[in-house]
């Protein structure tokens, strides 16, 4: 192995590939291209995801190796309209990149924007959009208590001056990732009567 120079980038050819899930395209891959550098405060490396091809950046060594971007927490959820996806999306690309008070922000946007889909007047306040999905059915039965949950950490990531944790925003994005099953996806995956 020639000599490396510290703060110097290098273009491994023959390093092993990794496994990692991309941050960006959220697809679990083994990449084989890479980039190092050594440095007083560590190693570092880049690797380009064979599916995007964007970059990711690891800090450290084995185990200890943080990734960044991060892996957005939760999973894809089919048959979500316009507004409602993209606003998932970014709630768990914020729990990614350790932005959680975004990410429980965007938890409280979706069931605004849930509740004006399923035909609640624009311009309420939360409580009232809250209030139309459990009494028109869109929360299931025993739900009420993890929208009741959403709003009330939404509430103190919303009107006080707190910063929100990661683990508060992963249970957050965690129920309305199940919000969001039992009223678009379940619904939508439900085969369609036959007709005679």
């Amino acid at each position: 192995m020639m000599d490396r120079v510290p703060n110097d980038w290098y273009h491994l050819e023959n390093e092993a590939p990794i496994q990692y899930r991309c941050g960006y395209c959220d697809v679990t891959v083994g990449s084989r291209a890479a980039y190092y550098v050594s440095q007083l405060s560590g190693a570092f490396r880049i690797r380009i995801c064979p599916n995007c091809n964007r970059p990711t950046y690891f800090e450290g060594e084995g185990a200890q190796m943080e990734q960044s971007p991060g892996v957005p927490f939760g999973e894809t959820v089919g048959n979500l309209p316009a507004g409602v996806k993209e606003l998932y999306d970014e709630a768990r690309a914020c729990t990614g990149i350790n932005a959680h008070t975004a990410a429980v922000l965007a938890c409280r946007k979706i069931l605004m924007h849930v509740a004006v889909e399923k035909k609640a007047k624009e311009g309420e306040s939360f409580i009232e959009y809250v209030n139309y999905l459990v009494s028109k059915g869109y929360v299931p039965p025993d739900g009420q208590g993890w929208v009741d949950h959403i709003r009330k950490k939404s509430n103190e990531a919303n009107h006080e001056i707190k910063i929100m944790e990661s683990e508060t925003a992963q249970e957050l994005v965690v129920f309305v990732e199940m919000l969001l099953r039992f009223i678009y996806d379940l619904p939508a995956r439900v085969p369609k009567p036959k007709t005679l």
